[in-house]
């Protein structure tokens, strides 16, 4: 399934789009490559017909590895690396309805 699908078949979550990379380059860089990663799938999914108030693009540069980029000997780890470079996505909430009030009125 791709994020596509579930943004169609759930048109009333908003997601965070976060983008990583690995340490090569300095932290201006990387997050500065992150963030235009991010911005690069949100700008797809709007053409793609997705509302822009139900996308965030937010770009961690090399702030949250999953993955060692070096081994413990201080050798380069490039698997390591692959599996920091990446993009993810989360459902950080969702978009009122005309029934929202409805649910909490006394």
């Amino acid at each position: 399934t791709t994020l596509y699908k579930i943004l169609v078949e759930n048109p009333k979550i908003i997601v965070e789009i976060s983008s990583h990379t690995d340490s090569k380059g300095d932290d201006e860089y990387n997050m500065k490559l992150s963030q235009r990663r991010a911005e690069s799938v949100v700008n797809y999914l709007i053409k793609k017909g997705i509302e822009k108030e139900r996308l965030h693009a937010k770009g961690y540069g090399e702030t949250k590895p999953i993955a060692p980029n070096v081994n413990p000997d201080g050798s380069d780890n490039p698997e390591g690396r692959a599996k920091n470079r990446r993009t993810e996505f989360k459902i950080i909430g969702i978009l009122p309805t005309k029934y929202s009030d409805v649910l909490y009125e006394e």
